[in-house]
């Protein structure tokens, strides 16, 4: 068994998130570069964990890998009961739309676009009806605390902000997975604090699943587990 579940006794909860022996390389001059090497995953369905490692250990290519981004290479990566092996591009496209919710560094809004239109759209995308597209909008903006800010285009917000309306756009589908990608890496300490503070709260407030990679120790303390990938393969991290 990998680095997940150690439950020895009662029931287990469903698992989110089972990989089994997930191996992928790039190719690179001179051969080829295996960044993940045999890798086992388990995340119980509502929990939260964080990764670490060194920058290019493959924790960004194994996040793609989780939210059907990338194709795995070989073994097996199930999501939310989804084995994402082998599926077409378009079957991992309406995986995406339905399962997952991706939150990354660089905010990703449509800089045209005001907050609520930002995220309206990400309703759309996900098939939210036309008659309740606008109002789930507004109140996913209004659970980021940007009730009064969905008129604003990102250029005038803050990169807290910012942040706070890619995390609502990641929600509108109902995602039963979220994958943040170094989301605090562009973020002052005070916007970084309250977005720490908010990603924690989606497993109970959403009833989703949290995977994030960071390299901010305080976002990763915030986890129920701690992971870091070493030589293409998670080990349990006891504290950072």
């Amino acid at each position: 068994m990998g680095p997940a579940g150690n439950h020895q006794h009662g029931a287990v909860p469903p698992l989110a998130i089972a990989v089994r022996d997930l191996t992928h390389r790039f190719v690179v001059r001179g051969g080829r570069l295996t960044v993940l090497d045999g890798l086992d995953l388990e995340v119980e369905a509502g929990g939260h964990v964080a990764l670490m490692g060194q920058s290019g250990a493959g924790k960004s290519t194994l996040l793609a890998l989780l939210g059907g981004l990338e194709r795995p290479q070989e073994g097996s990566v199930v999501v939310d009961g989804h084995d994402l092996t082998g599926l077409s591009r378009d079957e991992l496209a309406a995986f995406r739309r339905e399962s997952v919710g991706f939150v990354f560094q660089h905010f990703g809004l449509l800089e045209t676009l005001s907050a609520v239109e930002n995220v309206e759209l990400a309703c759309t995308l996900a098939g939210v009806a036309r008659r309740v597209r606008g109002r789930r909008a507004r109140d996913l903006l209004a659970s980021v605390g940007l009730g009064e800010r969905a008129g604003h285009r990102p250029g005038e917000l803050s990169g807290g902000e910012r942040q706070r309306v890619a995390i609502a756009r990641a929600l509108a589908n109902h995602p039963r997975v979220v994958l943040a990608d170094e989301p605090t890496g562009n973020l002052d300490e005070d916007s970084t604090t309250m977005v720490v503070e908010l990603l924690e709260s989606l497993p109970a407030e959403h009833g989703c699943t949290l995977v994030v990679v960071t390299h901010n120790r305080a976002l990763a303390r915030r986890a129920g587990r701690l992971l870091a990938l070493r030589g293409g393969r998670l080990q349990e991290a006891a504290s950072v």
